[in-house]
């Protein structure tokens, strides 16, 4: 992990996808919805392993399906058949939860949603985490803490749920389940998807500035890179505490890799005091990545100088040519007359005058 901590994304999503100390991970996440929009499935549940979404259900739908290759080439009916009755259980629950947390919070209406998200960890050092989180309408609800058999509401209306899941054997069989069966599916899933699950790819990291109302904004873009999991944070003299006033999440691209971003504000002039510090597993070590402020180009100068002086050349050439032209016209229409001592005078001609 980066020394100024990896890249966060708050309680419930912040575990789904994790850190660089994590390995491998599991995760099932879903979410029912009071008023989905038009077409829209009321439900839909979903898992991922490492951050690669490999099943999918939803409550139009009705089945569960593979989202990889590597899944459905290790699969059977049977298998399916199992997941899709997993996750009608779970949006008839999610469904019930839904009208229980209405009239706790005394809501009559309105779009709601309940998400759910439980999974497991095998981390670098072999150590084993597991989570259930629950949240409602966006905001944390209630969490599970495997390895201190403890339940935390987070908010006075999760009290009554988590009053229901002590007194009964649900922490136990949470705990059996995260420590056994979810560590041994995450391992049957990374031996199936090891070839795709393995790979890595180095981010390409862009740092880029702009200065606006007497404050330097500096991003930090890293793009392209795999495994999911990344550590990006600005460091200031070389240490942390610069701050990050906003951070992307992890977003997929279309290739199958990731990007995010970070930014920081510094006082101009100051720039050259930050870089951007990104730890990533395709990388041997972390890398160090500074913004250097873009150079004064003195082509468009130095060619618009050219063409002025050409111009200006062009120009006296012309007038010079003209110049000759009438003069030697008026040579051939005029006599010089001699003047009163016979010799020429410059004067006598009267028709041109002195220069």
């Amino acid at each position: 992990m980066g020394p100024c901590g990896a890249l966060g994304l708050g309680l419930l999503l912040g575990a789904v996808f994790g850190t660089a100390a994590e390995l491998h991970t599991l995760r099932y996440i879903s979410t029912a919805m009071t008023d989905p929009g038009p077409g829209q499935p009321w439900f839909v549940d979903v898992g991922y392993v490492d951050g690669e979404l490999f099943t999918h259900y939803n409550s139009t739908a009705r089945r569960a399906v593979s989202r990889t290759e590597w899944i459905a080439a290790n699969t059977d009916q049977q298998y399916w058949d199992s997941e899709t009755e997993t996750s009608q259980r779970s949006g008839q629950i999610d469904r019930d939860d839904l009208g229980t947390l209405q009239r706790r919070y005394n809501q009559t209406g309105g779009s709601h949603t309940v998400q759910p998200m439980y999974g497991c960890d095998i981390l670098e050092d072999g150590t084993i985490r597991g989570y259930r989180q629950d949240a409602y309408d966006g905001r944390d609800f209630i969490a599970f803490d495997k390895g201190t058999m403890t339940l935390t509401a987070a908010v006075p209306e999760a009290v009554p749920t988590k009053r229901k899941w002590e007194e009964g054997d649900y922490a136990e069989g949470l705990k059996q389940y995260l420590e056994e069966t979810c560590v041994e599916w995450l391992r049957r899933y990374v031996e199936y998807g090891k070839a795709e699950l393995g790979r890595r790819e180095r981010p390409e990291v862009r740092v880029w500035g702009k200065e606006a109302d007497g404050i330097l904004t500096l991003s930090c873009r890293a793009h392209g890179f795999y495994p999911r999991p990344i550590a990006v944070s600005w460091l200031k003299d070389g240490r942390c505490g610069a701050r990050t006033p906003s951070r992307g999440g992890i977003v997929p691209n279309g290739d199958g890799t990731y990007h995010t971003w970070v930014t920081t504000d510094a006082q101009p002039g100051d720039g050259d005091k930050y870089q951007c510090r990104v730890e990533h597993a395709s990388l041997p070590q972390p890398g160090l990545y500074s913004w250097e402020p873009p150079q004064p180009n003195l082509v468009p100068i130095v060619a618009g100088v050219a063409v002025a002086i050409v111009a200006i050349a062009i120009v006296v050439g012309v007038g010079f040519i003209i110049y000759r032209r009438h003069a030697g016209k008026k040579g051939k229409g005029y006599n010089i007359a001699p003047d009163r001592e016979g010799g020429s005078s410059s004067s006598s001609t009267g028709s041109n005058p002195a220069i």
